[in-house]
């Protein structure tokens, strides 16, 4: 198809969140911006985050998966559903209790001013990471296969990408991405169905024959045994619950949003709504990586082994290129479907860019203007200075999204998705512990101490990773990277802890 019919559909589709943003952020205030006045409905809420909390890298990375790995990211999923749990009946009382704008002011309340500023900029490290390594991934398949026949380069479509969401995110914030997000995420699911039910009529299969291929292909394998693996599935389901509890119940992003609903009763119901329906969606994705693999080989595709700097690699071949991971489903959508499909995907893959991509822009400007700034502390602030520094910091943030792309286009290994977990087992395991340490224990800790073991801990936890195979014996690492960080930093929050819990009370 062509780039420029492409390119229209893009446009046409943006235009639609615009109209949206205008229509919702009228009359638009800080407070809207920040957590959407606590009036957000939680079906709706909790329908905008399954685009949020799975993005572009789960529309592409997870089905790519499937050919090395089966359904193993699945012990991943169940992990997640557990930690959704957590997150519901121990962090969102907490959280309404205290009427916080943004969470991390527990931990000043809890633990002083040190571990509050620390956290926050802990989360701000870990959503900027991870929601620029989803963005790059999305931008890397439109310049490829979009924008590059126009000769429009890589670094043009990132700026593009990122104008767009600015100028639907800058006036409505909250208030704004709970609407846009319900409709995009509409879209990627139906993307989703209409491509797993081209591909078995592809196929001339059923659901349940197109199954049964699946499992003689090894695709729908789930459970891996051997504990020395990093994919074990007792490693892998832990790992899961403990990053949903940090990826979601301690991440501002997630949680901007559920706190935006009126009472922590509905908010528990939109969490728990969430678990279930998330699983059942990554289990389609899953479903369609199998299925992508199959249309390859009905293609002439086939997997070979090659030797890669002395190591054993595998790959999927089709037309002499190699597919296998993140690159099958968008060569097959353009190049071995029909227009329509290509159509479908770009739909698809858009609509799970910038749930992602624009909530995480949100949060981002919310913690540093509340968390690092402190704006609606300082008095004698109005309301147009704190708009006016609110927007500076959104634009700021906007850069450093561009910048980070640029530097994952160059150490881009071609499955981002295992990369994404990696980054967060080491920047969300100090912030999970200082939540821990403050929730569990009945002890304080020494403020001057507080950077230094947040930064210790997950440098330690590198080095062991990098050299797991000699000092561990074989034993490989896992999900558990995030629980192996966080455990370590607890315990050096404990040992250079004092007795005597001390709370200010100061939350905002």
């Amino acid at each position: 198809m062509s780039p420029v019919i492409l390119l229209s559909i893009i446009l046409i589709y943006f235009a639609v969140l615009l109209g949206i943003a205008f229509y919702t952020s009228r009359n638009s205030s800080n407070e809207s911006f920040f957590i959407g006045n606590r009036n957000s409905k939680w079906w709706l809420v909790a329908f905008g985050m399954i685009g949020t909390s799975l993005s572009g890298m789960t529309f592409i990375s997870v089905p790519g998966t499937v050919g090395l790995k089966g359904f193993d990211y699945f012990q991943v999923v169940i992990g997640y559903w557990l930690g959704y749990f957590a997150v519901a009946f121990i962090l969102l009382p907490l959280y309404y209790k205290l009427k916080l704008t943004s969470i991390y002011t527990y931990l000043e309340g809890r633990l002083g001013g040190t571990a509050y500023k620390t956290g926050a900029l802990f989360f701000i490290l870990s959503r900027t990471l991870g929601a620029t390594l989803r963005l790059y991934l999305v931008i890397k398949v439109l310049e490829k296969f979009v924008l590059e026949g126009m000769g429009i380069p890589f670094e043009a479509t990132a700026i593009i990408i990122l104008g767009l969401i600015l100028l639907y995110t800058y006036r409505g914030g909250v208030k704004t991405i709970v609407w846009t997000d319900t409709l995009q995420t509409t879209f990627m699911l139906l993307a989703l169905i209409i491509c797993v039910g081209y591909i078995l009529h592809a196929l001339h299969l059923t659901t349940g024959a197109g199954w049964t291929m699946m499992q003689e292909h090894g695709y729908t394998k789930l459970l891996e045994t051997d504990p020395q693996k990093g994919g074990f599935f007792l490693k892998q389901i832990l790992g899961g619950a403990f990053i949903t509890i940090a990826m979601t119940g301690l991440d501002q992003e997630m949680m901007q949003k559920n706190i935006s609903v009126s009472n922590v009763k509905d908010s528990q119901k939109n969490m728990l709504t969430l678990s279930f329906l998330q699983a059942f969606v990554v289990f389609i994705f899953l479903m369609l990586g199998g299925l992508l693999y199959l249309y390859g080989m009905s293609k002439g595709g086939s997997f070979q082994h090659i030797m890669v700097n002395g190591k054993d690699t595998v790959q999927f071949l089709l037309d002499g290129k190699n597919i296998i991971g993140d690159n099958i489903f968008p060569e097959l959508a353009f190049h071995y479907m029909p227009p329509v499909i290509s159509v479908i995907f770009i739909i698809g893959l858009i609509s799970a860019l910038f749930p992602s991509a624009d909530g995480a822009l949100t949060a981002l400007t919310s913690s540093f203007c509340i968390d690092i700034l402190g704006i609606r502390r300082k008095q004698g602030m109005t309301e147009a200075q704190q708009k006016k520094t609110r927007m500076f910091v959104h634009y700021t943030f906007a850069v450093l999204f561009l910048i980070c792309v640029f530097i994952f286009r160059m150490v881009d290994n071609g499955s981002l998705i295992q990369t994404l977990l990696v980054v967060a087992g080491y920047t969300y395991g100090p912030l999970l512990a200082l939540f821990v340490f403050g929730i569990f224990t009945n002890r304080n800790v020494r403020k001057e101490f507080v950077p230094i073991i947040c930064i210790a801990a997950p440098v330690i936890c590198y080095m062991i990773k990098q050299n797991e195979a000699k000092w561990l014996g074989g034993y490989q690492i896992g999900t558990e990277l995030l629980i192996i960080n966080a455990s370590l930093t607890f315990l050096l929050l404990l040992l250079s802890s004092k007795r005597g819990r001390v709370e200010t009370g100061h939350v905002q």
